[in-house]
């Protein structure tokens, strides 16, 4: 498949080059491909990011996507890790959302969106990734002392279709202590992270309206996201 430009999208062969490294992940094959990196993957994911932001932006959507800043950098940080593999086989990016509650920096608790390309295990999601304990338990309590309010958050209809549920990917042996055991909602109780998101297949990876799928996506998001900024104040 021919390279498409920045802002439509990735390529076959990007998706390829990414495959590769994967099996390659060492230096000596990396450097000569550098530029073929920057080219097939480090471009359009600055392209795609811009997009989104433009997109998201017109909508009026509080999410901000500035290729300056999103970007994660292809080189993994391996001074405390076994695996001494120096590249990431993703290329993904963070998009903070930045409409403050109560006057407060929601963009300063780790609140957003996250969009991560890898052969066959691309997604699109969000949330708060190992939030802070004060705002894990502004959480708890609201599902304690305004559980509707929660769950119409959680199961609003058009979130749930493309992008919920609301999970966590590490959660507490049991309720923890000053909340009750026997709550409807006690598994959220329990979460350690507040996530959602959804597979993207390489179909939508490789097509030019990836922007235009992932505005779609995060805008079903922005009632939940709106609600977790809103923690603790």
């Amino acid at each position: 498949m021919a390279t498409k430009s920045a802002s439509t999208g990735f390529s076959g062969e990007a998706l390829q080059f990414l495959a590769d490294l994967a099996e390659h992940n060492e230096r000596t094959w990396f450097q000569p491909r550098k530029a073929e990196y920057e080219r097939l993957l480090k471009e359009p994911m600055e392209g795609l990011v811009a997009a989104l932001g433009d997109r998201l932006a017109s909508r009026g959507i509080p999410i901000e996507a500035d290729p300056r800043h999103a970007i994660f950098r292809i080189y993994r940080d391996v001074r405390f890790s076994k695996d001494k593999s120096p590249y990431k086989t993703h290329v993904s990016a963070s998009l903070p959302w930045v409409e403050p509650a109560d006057g407060a920096d929601a963009a300063a608790h780790g609140n957003g969106a996250y969009v991560h390309i890898q052969p066959g295990h691309s997604y699109v999601g969000g949330g708060m990734w190992h939030p802070e304990k004060a705002r894990l338990d502004a959480f708890r309590r609201a599902v304690v002392d305004d559980p509707d309010r929660v769950r119409a958050v959680l199961d609003d209809p058009e979130f749930m279709r493309r992008l919920g549920p609301l999970e966590s990917h590490e959660m507490l042996k049991r309720v923890p202590p000053g909340f009750p055991a026997d709550h409807p909602m006690a598994a959220e109780l329990r979460f350690k992270d507040l996530t959602f998101g959804r597979g993207l297949s390489d179909e939508e990876v490789v097509s030019p309206s990836l922007p235009d799928i992932l505005a779609e996506d995060l805008a079903s998001a922005v009632p939940l996201l709106r609600f977790l900024a809103s923690l603790g104040h």
